[in-house]
């Protein structure tokens, strides 16, 4: 590592969304020493979003990359390190446990996993530049922005059906697109859709995103017959999957079929020392505040962990 770093950490974070600072926070506060390996910037898939509604205590909103540097700046406050470095290879069965980095080896007593989840992307041109422009991929942190307007759904799974029932409620008008003629969501979630006005376009998918600064339509392909017609709409909302960022972690923690690992609400994994902390741990909902609750409940038990 760089000199500015010591070798050896009472709690490493790999990480450094609202989860991995959240529990930077509160172990610092515990007088841990504290190191959050983060290789990009702060603030994870929350840094994206332009703005922020749904997270308590900014009545006005705030943008995600403030909300990030603040989080960031909350946890150094107490003694917390950041550094912007990538984890390449790690051995957390070893005791203390061994992180190699692009900048040099970490020891660490303890380890929290931060290292989220990306939404699954269309694929399609200038998808990733229109992102917070009209595309969108979390209709409960975006879908404000779109009141009373003309929004397209793309999927047919249980996030797509219940965000275009989110959607319906504030909405102009909401189309759901998916591939096939029947949704793949779970029945509760069909039942809601019957009086929701949700217009479907079936066996169906958008080839193309039209804009100018903003998103003005798209381009749906009728897969059955190979037609294809422009669809006027103010936003599109993605929901075809989450992709777990937890490669590095295979053959030592324990994942689902899905990727995620695996870690229930004290967020321990099957590794002791080893914690898994937001969208990369199996629960039911992705938000920023339930990420940043598990930065908290991780800091119990790391405490308990440590003393032992």
């Amino acid at each position: 590592m760089t000199k500015e770093h010591k070798q050896q950490y009472d709690v490493v974070i790999i990480g450094g969304g609202p989860a991995g600072y959240a529990a930077a926070l509160y172990c610092a506060r515990s007088s841990f020493s504290v190191l959050v390996l983060e290789k990009l910037s702060p603030g994870g898939q929350m840094a994206t979003t332009g703005q922020v509604d749904n997270y308590p205590g900014f009545d006005e909103g705030i943008d995600g990359f403030e909300l990030a540097e603040k989080m960031q700046r909350g946890a150094e406050r107490f003694g917390a390190e950041t550094a912007f470095s990538e984890v390449l290879s790690l051995d957390l069965k070893a005791q203390p446990k061994r992180i190699q980095t692009t900048d040099g080896e970490i020891l660490a007593r303890s380890v929290i996993i931060a290292t989220g989840a990306s939404p699954r992307e269309l694929g399609l041109a200038g998808e990733s530049q229109l992102r917070g422009r009209g595309v969108a991929y979390c209709a409960t942190c975006d879908g404000m922005m779109y009141k009373d307007k003309t929004v397209i759904v793309s999927g047919g799974g249980n996030t797509a059906v219940a965000d275009a029932l989110f959607l319906s409620k504030i909405c102009k008008k909401v189309y759901l697109v998916h591939r096939r003629n029947q949704l793949r969501a779970s029945k509760v979630y069909l039942k809601a859709l019957e009086d929701s006005g949700v217009e479907f376009l079936w066996n169906s998918r958008i080839t193309e995103i039209l804009h100018d600064k903003r998103v003005t339509g798209a381009m749906i392909e009728e897969l059955t017959s190979g037609k294809i017609a422009k669809v006027a709409c103010d936003g599109i909302f993605v929901a075809i999957g989450r992709v777990p960022d937890t490669e590095l972690f295979k053959d030592q923690v324990d994942m689902d079929s899905t990727g995620y690992l695996i870690a229930d609400e004290s967020t321990k994994t099957n590794i002791p020392g080893v914690y898994a902390v937001g969208d990369v741990r199996t629960k039911p909902l992705r938000q920023i505040v339930t990420a940043a609750a598990d930065g908290a409940v991780a800091s119990h038990f790391i405490e308990e962990f440590l003393a032992e």
